[in-house]
């Protein structure tokens, strides 16, 4: 410290001092979880769709867990749903629920073209004729 005058070593420990407060200062808000500021707005629907198509409700494309379809009631986009069933096979469905009637059992699904006993095993437990 020889040589170097008070007023030298006051400013050196000044300088010293401000930079240790911006650099404690600067790494406190870098570091810091702040929370994201998000905005929107909403979009007239004019500009996104038609507003002369009516909306249409997203239908799974499978079966949902522990889902079951009731044979009298389902329409042939639920049918389909039911593993093994196609298109044909659930139109022959709704077709043998018109003339034949309502389902008393899914048991009942033997008697429709095309769906024997190994697809009735495989949709047993996702079918219901509604008083099982």
């Amino acid at each position: 410290m020889e040589g170097k005058s008070r007023f030298g070593l006051a400013v050196l420990a000044l300088s010293a001092a401000f930079c240790l407060v911006c650099a404690t200062w600067y790494l406190a808000r870098t570091s810091s979880p702040e929370p994201w500021l998000v905005s929107s707005t909403r979009r007239p629907a004019a500009e996104y769709q038609d507003a002369s198509e009516p909306e249409e409700v997203p239908r799974p494309d499978s079966l949902l867990p522990g889902e079951v379809i009731n044979l009298n009631t389902a329409d042939i986009y639920d049918l389909q749903r039911l593993p093994g069933i196609g298109e044909k096979r659930a139109q022959d469905i709704i077709t043998y629920r018109a003339e034949h009637g309502p389902f008393r059992a899914a048991d009942e699904l033997t008697k429709v073209s095309g769906i024997g006993p190994v697809i009735l095993e495989n949709l047993r437990e996702y079918v219901t004729a509604g008083d099982e």
